[in-house]
């Protein structure tokens, strides 16, 4: 299972970092990825990472300002926020895959099938 948090209240222009815990070993999944959904909107795709770190994709709206990354020693993927914009105010969750996906497949929610928790984020003009 999988678990987000480090969500909060940020001013636009700031920065935050969540956290995306494994109950078990976050190295068997072979992707995991950030979702959000806001208020009356869509579940959106965020950003993935495979198992090893070496493939990353952003949709592009976060690109250049979000950075992904994983600790497998410590079971934990990491979504890092910077330049936070009203816009990206949500409610974030990580999922994992067992199989990976290509490119900006991996941004697609029907490819998931847990949703943990997510960390909600808001962001103030």
């Amino acid at each position: 299972q999988l678990q987000a948090c480090g969500g909060g209240l940020v001013q636009a222009g700031g920065s935050l970092r969540l956290s995306c815990a494994a109950s078990g070993s976050s190295s068997d999944y072979q992707l995991v990825a950030w979702f959000r959904q806001a208020p009356g909107k869509e579940r959106e795709g965020v950003s993935c990472i495979s198992r090893s770190g070496g493939m990353t994709y952003y949709t592009d709206s976060v690109r250049g300002r979000f950075t992904i990354s994983r600790d497998n020693a410590k079971n934990t993927v990491y979504l890092q926020m910077n330049s936070l914009k009203p816009e990206d105010t949500a409610v974030y969750f990580c999922a994992p895959r067992a199989v990976r996906l290509p490119g900006s497949t991996c941004l697609n929610s029907i490819h998931y099938h847990y949703w943990g928790q997510g960390t909600l984020v808001t962001v103030s003009s």
